[in-house]
């Protein structure tokens, strides 16, 4: 039996910083993956696909969004099994109850609506555990397995949620303690557990037998999601006793979160900068987060300010990430003396450097900034 793992697809999703046509783009790659699922399982000949949690971003969506989701799995051609999690769980306002959803729904998409023991076909089975809430109270997978025996059919355990050994938080009452379901792969009443909620390509445990997919597309920078934008293709033995699993992740996603961190103190830093920027490829599809410090002129300023400028029009996004961005601007000796002005306008210019050698202070930057905006407008700060 050989089956496709995913979770967290979260559809709908929105990045605050994506403008113009870059957050329409997201989302349509967001979605591209889910339909790209169809090839993949043709190519590899996968029966069916379990979405392990958080198929969407939240419940309240735009008819648009549901309507597009769907199309997306119709696409995929084989059934899917969604798994509600914590974002979009089996509460009052629930999507999978709305009535777009239900009017909608693909012939191809099964709904994991109650906890228990769901048939895929003879000899095939999986055991669901939905979110009824965005905060349970219990470890919901330790309910379902307790008394659960062993059983003929090939089980799949389908659960979204933190599991305690991962966790750095392990009184959390709502995460899935690693122990029980070991003691139940150990009996043979379930023999996969594909898990969603880590964003990351993750394996559980040491039976091979628990894993993680990460979202098939980026959802955060890679200081966060280490491993995102896989599929797992996972195969069980029906003819063997023991159910022996074998699984292989497949990457599917096509954007990147980056965050790159540098020393920018002179005008070589920020070429290097410049090359570093220049040779990523895929700029439409990249995300770039930079934490930048150092100490430079305000011809050096204008420079980095102008390369930044450049590459925010290539990139899906590109901006400083201010929290870890730590620059200083002091004006160099006279930086300013061959501007060919003189008068009120260098006495301006003499005024605007000392106020820019205070410090850190609100007027302090408001002069490196106009220091800065002079020397691009002469073309000085050129990049």
């Amino acid at each position: 039996m050989r089956f496709l793992h995913t979770a967290d697809w979260q559809l709908g999703m929105t990045r605050h910083f994506l403008a113009g046509d870059a957050q329409p783009r997201y989302s349509a790659a967001r979605r591209d993956a889910v339909a790209g699922l169809g090839r993949l399982a043709d190519e590899v000949g996968a029966e069916f696909v379990v979405v392990a949690g958080d198929v969407f971003e939240h419940n309240q969506l735009s008819p648009q969004v549901v309507g597009q989701s769907l199309e997306a799995m119709r696409a995929i051609g084989i059934p899917v099994y969604l798994l509600p999690g914590n974002h979009d769980p089996l509460d009052a306002s629930s999507v999978y109850t709305s009535a777009l959803f239900l009017a909608e729904r693909p012939e191809n998409v099964v709904v994991l609506d109650r906890p228990g023991v769901h048939q895929v076909r003879p000899g095939v089975e999986i055991v669901a555990v939905p979110w009824r809430s965005k905060v349970p109270t219990t470890d919901m997978v330790t309910e379902v397995l307790e008394g659960l025996s062993p059983a003929p059919a090939t089980r799949v355990l389908v659960a979204h949620g933190g599991v305690d050994v991962l966790d750095p938080d392990r009184a959390k009452p709502s995460l899935i303690r690693l122990a029980g379901v070991d003691a139940a792969l150990a009996r043979g009443a379930i023999h996969y557990v594909a898990l969603g909620d880590k964003h990351s390509l993750t394996e559980v445990g040491g039976s091979g037998r628990m894993w993680y997919p990460g979202s098939p597309e980026v959802t955060n920078y890679d200081d966060v999601e280490s491993n995102p934008g896989h599929v797992l293709i996972v195969d069980i033995d029906e003819g063997d006793s023991r159910r022996p699993v074998s699984v292989v992740p497949r990457r599917v996603g096509n954007w990147r979160f980056v965050t790159l961190r540098g020393q920018v103190d002179t005008s070589r830093d920020i070429a290097d900068l410049d090359m570093n920027l220049d040779l990523m490829t895929e700029k439409d599809r990249t995300v770039v987060r930079l934490a930048l410090t150092g100490s430079m002129t305000v011809t050096d300023r204008a420079a980095l300010d102008a390369c930044l400028d450049r590459y925010s029009r290539l990139f899906a996004w590109l901006g400083l990430w201010e929290r870890h961005t730590d620059l200083t601007v002091v004006p160099a000796d006279g930086e300013f003396n061959d501007l060919g002005i003189g008068g009120f306008a260098a006495s301006a210019v003499e005024e605007l450097v000392a106020t820019a050698r205070e410090g850190d202070s609100a007027s302090a930057a408001d002069a490196q900034a106009a220091l800065g905006l002079l020397l691009r407008l002469t073309d000085r700060g050129a990049a």
